[in-house]
């Protein structure tokens, strides 16, 4: 098969480290052949790494646009702001779309962009990748096979992690809903996929409570500053901590996210002077930290979401309950259980995927991608994360923070 060529808009942490990554590693499958990123430095490392001509090389992704169609596909990696207009136009050019999630901060640009998709007849594929993790797609499998018999009951719980909490939704880009989106659309739009996926039942009702309860300035111990490196009185017992979090040699976990200057040098001069380095009391974060979402199903099923960034470690952990059985699962140690209630066996599965992001979904997710392009049908809801499948999820988040602004008023679908 020919090589899939692709525009790559935002050489960002998914630009960087997951489709650019997946090109070097596949490129019989993959090749990128345009790149539009505002940060110079890392606009020219993507362009470096993939040998892309200089005039193919762009700041803006508007100038894209302005050459006609350059490749099979665009890949688009903006942020949650910069999703619809680009991907509406790209479709409307002919190429095929693999777009980050949310596909929108609005809920009626997410159901253009899914009309879009069949008026164009055009694959939008959208990166709810832990659809294609074999943890999510072992216990799908289970469900399938009619171990479960009917699915009465999930519940979920996302435990973000308060280092991720801190880095990416107090200090960071998803930090503030008027920047970005609500929470529970950034960050959790994938459990609730998940749980629509799971169920595969239309959701009717939703209810939601949920605050920014901890990263507020009148939580601000007494002695902290407005940045942790300015002789804070408190930095070294704060577990928030910009100087702990990013200098953390050789690996730099969390540091390569906030500068592409990797020696002590630079990241310090980004502790000092970007947005990474204030104190997690003193930012301009509305977003929740904590928040409970309720589901009621056509069927008469239901399921709960709980979110939380206020947790040591970042897993998900799923319980299933059904009328023939029940799983229990922790996707962080890649296993569930599923227990059969006619013959009483405990059954546990594996599905442990090492070294690859999302559980193993990212790399799966690129993969199919790429196959639905090579065998495309020009009918609806093409793809298992297409602009179809995904929309109801959206409109689940839609209607949880909804609910929550209204003091957890359910909210009908």
């Amino acid at each position: 098969m020919k090589t899939i060529t692709a525009v790559l808009l935002g050489a960002g942490s998914r630009g960087r480290f997951i489709y650019g990554p997946y090109a070097e590693k596949f490129p019989n499958e993959l090749q990128f052949v345009a790149v539009a990123e505002p940060n110079a430095e890392r606009r020219e490392q993507f362009a470096s790494i993939h040998q892309i001509a200089p005039q193919y090389v762009f700041d803006t992704w508007e100038k894209v646009f302005e050459h006609g169609k350059l490749a099979d596909v665009m890949i688009i990696s903006t942020l949650d702001r910069e999703h619809y207009e680009p991907a509406m136009k790209a479709m409307a050019l002919g190429y095929h779309v693999l777009l980050e999630k949310p596909m929108s901060p609005s809920k009626e640009e997410c159901i253009q962009l899914e009309q879009a998709s069949l008026q164009y007849q055009r694959l939008l594929i959208v990166s709810h990748v832990l659809r294609y993790a074999p943890f999510w797609s072992g216990i799908k499998r289970c469900i399938d096979d009619g171990e479960l018999g009917t699915v009465a009951t999930i519940q979920l719980t996302e435990n973000v992690g308060y280092l991720h909490m801190a880095h990416s939704y107090v200090r960071g880009n998803w930090r503030n809903s008027e920047e970005s989106s609500p929470m529970i659309l950034a960050k959790s739009c994938h459990d609730l996929d998940l749980i629509s996926w799971l169920m595969d039942e239309k959701c009717t009702s939703v209810s939601s409570y949920g605050s920014l309860l901890h990263f507020r300035k009148e939580n601000a111990p007494e002695g902290s500053t407005e940045r942790c490196i300015d002789l804070c009185a408190v930095e070294k017992e704060c577990p928030f901590s910009a100087m702990k979090m990013y200098i953390q040699p050789p690996e730099h976990p969390w540091a390569r996210y906030m500068t592409d200057d990797l020696s002590q040098q630079g990241i310090l001069k980004a502790i000092k002077e970007g947005p990474f380095g204030r104190c997690v009391y003193r930012c301009d974060n509305n977003v929740v930290d904590h928040q409970i979402v309720n589901m009621e199903f056509a069927n008469g099923a239901n399921a709960s979401f709980i979110m939380s960034g206020l947790t040591k470690s970042g897993t998900r952990r799923v319980q299933l309950m059904g009328t023939r059985g029940e799983i229990i699962g922790d996707m962080d140690e890649g296993k569930f259980t599923l227990y059969r209630y006619a013959t009483n066996e405990r059954v546990e599965i594996e599905c442990s995927v090492n070294g690859d992001g999302h559980g193993g979904g990212d790399e799966r997710m690129i993969s199919q991608f790429i196959k639905h392009v090579h065998t495309f049908e020009q009918k609806s809801g093409y793809g298992l994360t297409s602009a179809t499948a995904s929309l109801q999820s959206h409109l689940i988040a839609f209607a949880a923070e909804q609910s929550r602004l209204n003091g957890g008023q359910p909210v009908q679908i």
